[in-house]
């Protein structure tokens, strides 16, 4: 079994891989205030309620965007496995036939996005990912990740406009029926939602002039099919494709 931990701003999304598939896909809120005893007691309840055996773990892959994160997650690792994690960073990098673009600077989970790209299809790729940020990761087909961009997230930014009216509003992730806010609810959804669609489209349009060849486009993350008109644009919609990309570098490293 492959134990796949990709650390967020917002989530840690732990996969346990086995028989070519994902088993159990489970969430953790990622808080660099709680202990890492917090965060192994949650991976061991996971475990438990699953009936699955922490011994027949063979191989954890980590991809860690939040530093004050990764060391607590690394002892866990130690301490509830008893196995080293591949740390996603500039030595994993090295030993991937891919060309990793600033590889001391690049975020870790774009790399797993463009790894799961390049592994699966052998194609330059688009891939859109929603998360706490919108993130565009452009990998061709020799593996070379070519560039990234990044916006806020759906959440990142409705969350900003939220926060900062007069009164607080909780608002719904749901297209309005018009573009035209008619309250300051729909009014961010329209802004947001409906801006957002408009903005994906432009910069996959705007990649794909630039590219000037054919490529596959590929959405991910928590949120990616919650814009449905943006559906026609791309090719799949995979939510797991974070996790699917520390899976086939954690093969290669150890094949």
């Amino acid at each position: 079994m492959l134990l796949a931990l990709d650390i967020g701003n917002s989530d840690i999304t732990v996969g346990l891989w086995k028989d070519n598939q994902w088993k159990h896909v489970w969430r953790i809120s990622s808080r660099p205030d709680l202990p890492e005893l917090y965060y192994g007691v949650k991976l061991r309840d996971y475990f438990y309620e699953s009936g699955t055996v922490v011994d027949l773990v063979e191989t954890i892959v980590l991809s860690s965007v939040v530093p004050a994160m990764t060391d607590k997650m690394k002892n866990v690792s130690r301490t509830l496995f008893e196995k080293e994690p591949i740390v996603l960073g500039p030595k994993v990098y090295a030993a991937l036939p891919m060309k990793i673009l600033n590889p001391f600077e690049i975020g870790s989970d774009l790399v797993a996005n463009a790894a799961a790209a390049y592994f699966k299809y052998k194609q330059t790729a688009i891939v859109v990912d929603f998360g706490t940020a919108l993130t565009f990761t452009t990998v061709n087909a020799t593996g070379e990740i070519l560039g990234v961009s990044i916006a806020p997230g759906l959440k990142t930014a409705i969350k900003a406009l939220s926060q900062n009216t007069a009164k607080l509003f909780d608002v719904p992730l749901e297209i309005p029926a018009s573009a035209l806010g008619r309250n300051t609810i729909t009014a961010i959804q329209s802004g947001i939602l409906i801006g957002y669609e408009g903005l994906v489209n432009n910069m996959v349009a705007k990649i794909k002039a630039e590219l000037q060849e054919p490529c596959r486009v590929i959405a991910t993350g928590g949120l990616s099919s919650v814009i449905t008109p943006l559906q026609r644009l791309f090719d799949s919609v995979e939510p797991n494709l974070t996790l699917d990309g520390l899976c086939l570098i954690g093969r290669h490293i150890n094949s």
